[in-house]
């Protein structure tokens, strides 16, 4: 029995209150969230001020001790600094700068004369475009005052913020959206188990759940088996022994423009599944925010359904 995939006559409705529920929270929620992460932020910039000296020393043997100081050095500039921007000016190895900012490691094949050579001109870049305004002892040449240091810290921490601003959105809304199905799946008798102690979905007892669980999946044209992460994996509670459990995947939304470029990777999940264990694998999404008439039909028409969050008790037709 299909949810909300095949009630077309209710999209138009659904859309709006979803939409109307995504902005409540947000007004109410994404400030605090922004403020919280904005003062480690601060904290992270005021190390790493420390550690470079209150940027006067940004040489190759900082930037190896410490890579992941990097995505910090690139906002402290005039203007800030992107990240491809960065490997352009200094003309350094990509691999170099990704690895530093993504893995916060030295890449470990670098030869050490080459990798030298890299971090020296990745440091005369930032000395270059450092931006004074708020580093302002770079040109007085004294010491900067604690005050003084913490001004800069939370200039460069409010860029650093903004720049990964829907990330940290994003991840509080995951939260929420996980914590709300939690709510909903205890307050019906359902345990909780920790994704470390299941050897694999099917062995799940009845009126169990877990989160992010790695499910093993068949890629076409290969022979080995891949693991992909599902959101929310719920054995019923009426269930026959060996029957695989309800997969459910949180999606939420802050606008219309990029849902659709998303949702290729929900169809090529689904598609895995049903290659792997069955056409029987029920795969729902649990959807907050803008998502639109045309997201919906992609999905539908893949053979994908959902459950709205602002109609969360629509959970109970899946037989939960």
């Amino acid at each position: 029995m299909l949810i909300n995939a095949d009630k077309t006559q209710n999209w138009k409705s659904d859309i709006a209150q979803s939409v109307d529920f995504y902005n409540q929270w947000f007004m109410r929620f994404a400030p605090k969230a922004y403020r919280s992460t904005r003062v480690e932020t601060t904290k992270q910039v005021e190390e790493a001020l420390q550690r470079t000296k209150n940027l006067t020393d940004i040489g190759p043997g900082v930037l190896k001790n410490d890579p992941s100081v990097l995505p910090i050095l690139r906002m402290a500039t005039a203007p800030p600094i992107a990240r491809d921007r960065l490997i352009g000016l200094a003309q350094v190895s990509g691999s170099l700068v990704r690895s530093m900012e993504l893995d916060k490691r030295i890449p470990p094949q670098m030869k050490p004369h080459t990798l030298d050579d890299e971090l020296q001109k990745i440091g005369e870049v930032i000395k270059t475009l450092a931006d004074r305004d708020i580093l302002t002892w770079l040109d007085s040449g004294k010491k900067p005052g604690e005050q003084e240091r913490y001004r800069a810290a939370t200039i460069v921490a409010d860029r650093l913020c903004g720049a990964v601003a829907d990330p940290i959105i994003r991840n509080e809304q995951e939260k929420r959206q996980l914590a709300a199905i939690k709510r909903w799946l205890e307050s019906r008798g359902y345990t909780y188990v920790e994704p470390r102690l299941i050897e694999k979905p099917d062995a799940m007892k009845p009126a169990s759940f877990s989160f992010r669980l790695n499910v093993p999946v068949k890629q076409s044209g290969r022979t080995k088996q891949v693991n992909i992460p599902i959101d929310v994996v719920v054995m019923p509670k009426k269930t026959m022994r060996g029957k695989f459990p309800i997969l459910i995947e949180a999606k939420s939304a802050g606008d219309f423009t990029n849902v659709n470029k998303r949702r290729k990777e929900e169809a090529t999940k689904v598609n895995q599944l049903h290659a792997t264990y069955g056409k029987g694998v029920q795969f729902i999404l649990f959807l907050c925010g803008y998502f639109d008439s045309g997201y919906l039909g992609y999905e539908a028409a893949e053979g994908i359904d959902w459950v709205w969050e602002h109609r969360i008790d629509d959970l109970a037709i899946l037989g939960l």
